[in-house]
């Protein structure tokens, strides 16, 4: 995150002592302890916390199995819409993850959880984005209390110890993105000095990170699951992990909502690029938001027929009418590969020429990398959905 942020108490500068009653302190030494989270080895951004405790006292190390995604094998080169509003509520916020598209940058998941969450989590492998398509509740981690809503993208960074609290688990239900590289915001956003561009689709004002400590002073086993890739440890600590008394710096988890995204409009259609939301290792994240739609008088407004021959381009339906689209609904995932041409669907380019505004919103991931269809995926696939445009 290009804000820095800070909470706690902390040394005056970095790599010095932080004192603490010695007859209260671990060992009775008489310090807080430092742990520094760096990112592409010390070149990027990084935070610093300050732990009660050594962070490294494990009690236990244990295998907890693998995350196994099988994927379609010998699949034809077609237009996939998948229905994922049937899924099943199933599991916890973590366990109950589906996935449904995969490549070497990313995985996607649709999550409809039945239970909460009842152990501490960590990704060491890949940032994370939640979005949440319906519920609301509060993250727990490392850096404190975070709250999230509906339409909410919940970025994670690696590492992060974290459970999702929700308000009413039965409301919750999450689209997630895995990402082999770090969640950015688009360089051309950014002025030399870091700051968001006047111009940008949002500002600094619309990310919120965490907003109050959560400090847990406990000598306990605390129970922590670590996603390695595919491989699942399980991690005793000697500790609860949530002994901070302070941290600051630029990595921490943080929420973007979908309705603050400032679409750009033209006279004619704008391509997807003014969407973008996110960049990241291999693929691009797009928002597109309720907007004026174009004003020339002879525009068409919904998007032209389009081969991109260089990516593959998926849509997930949040809400309101999808304007070159008929049949899909809120949940829906389309994915439209490279090498064939997709494009509205016969009769909405005439029904869109009167039309002044839209009020779809939907979440779009380009990839640079073909994106494999899991088995889980094909259960709720429509089948007819390739010759729909006839």
């Amino acid at each position: 995150m290009s804000i820095y942020m800070r909470q706690g108490d902390i040394p005056n500068k970095r790599h010095t002592r932080l004192a603490r009653d010695e007859a209260r302190s671990f060992n009775r030494e008489g310090v807080c302890y430092e742990h520094v989270v760096t990112t592409a080895g010390f070149d990027r951004a990084y935070s610093i916390m300050y732990h009660l405790r050594p962070p490294t006292r494990v009690r236990s190390v244990g295998n907890a199995g693998t995350v196994k995604i099988e994927t379609v094998v010998d699949s034809v080169l077609r237009h996939y819409h998948l229905k994922t509003q049937a899924l099943p509520r199933a599991g916890d916020p973590i366990g109950g993850r589906v996935p449904l598209l995969t490549n070497a940058n990313l995985t996607c998941y649709r999550c409809r959880p039945s239970k909460t969450q009842d152990i501490l989590y960590r990704n060491a492998a890949s940032d994370e984005v939640i979005f949440v398509f319906h519920g609301g509740g509060t993250l727990e981690s490392s850096y404190g209390k975070l709250s999230y809503r509906e339409n909410d993208y919940i970025v994670i960074p690696r590492g992060t110890t974290y459970r999702l609290v929700p308000r009413d688990i039965a409301q919750e239900d999450y689209l997630i993105l895995e990402a082999e590289g770090a969640i950015r915001i688009p360089e051309r956003y950014k002025n030399p000095d870091g700051q968001i561009k006047m111009g940008a689709p949002y500002s600094e004002r619309d990310f919120h990170g965490p907003s109050e400590p959560l400090f847990v002073d406990r000598e306990e086993d605390t129970p922590i699951l670590v996603k390695d890739g595919s491989r699942l440890s399980r991690y005793v600590l000697a500790q609860h992990p949530f002994d901070i008394v302070g941290w600051d710096g630029y990595i921490y988890p943080f929420t973007f909502n979908a309705d603050d995204f400032e679409p750009i409009t033209g006279t004619v259609h704008q391509p997807p690029p003014i969407h973008q939301t996110f960049e990241t290792k291999g693929f691009v994240i797009c928002t597109f938001a309720p907007r004026m739609l174009d004003s020339h008088p002879q525009a068409i407004k919904v998007p032209y027929v389009h081969s991109n021959v260089e990516a593959d381009e998926v849509l997930f339906y949040v809400r309101g009418r999808f304007g070159s689209r008929k049949g899909v609904e809120s949940g829906s995932i389309s994915l439209h590969p490279r090498g064939i041409p997709h494009g509205p669907h016969p009769g909405t380019i005439l029904a869109s020429m009167n039309a002044t505004r839209t009020e779809e919103l939907a979440v779009m991931f380009d990839t640079e990398k073909p994106l494999a269809l899991t088995l889980d995926a094909l259960k709720i696939d429509d089948p007819a959905y390739p010759l729909s445009w006839l």
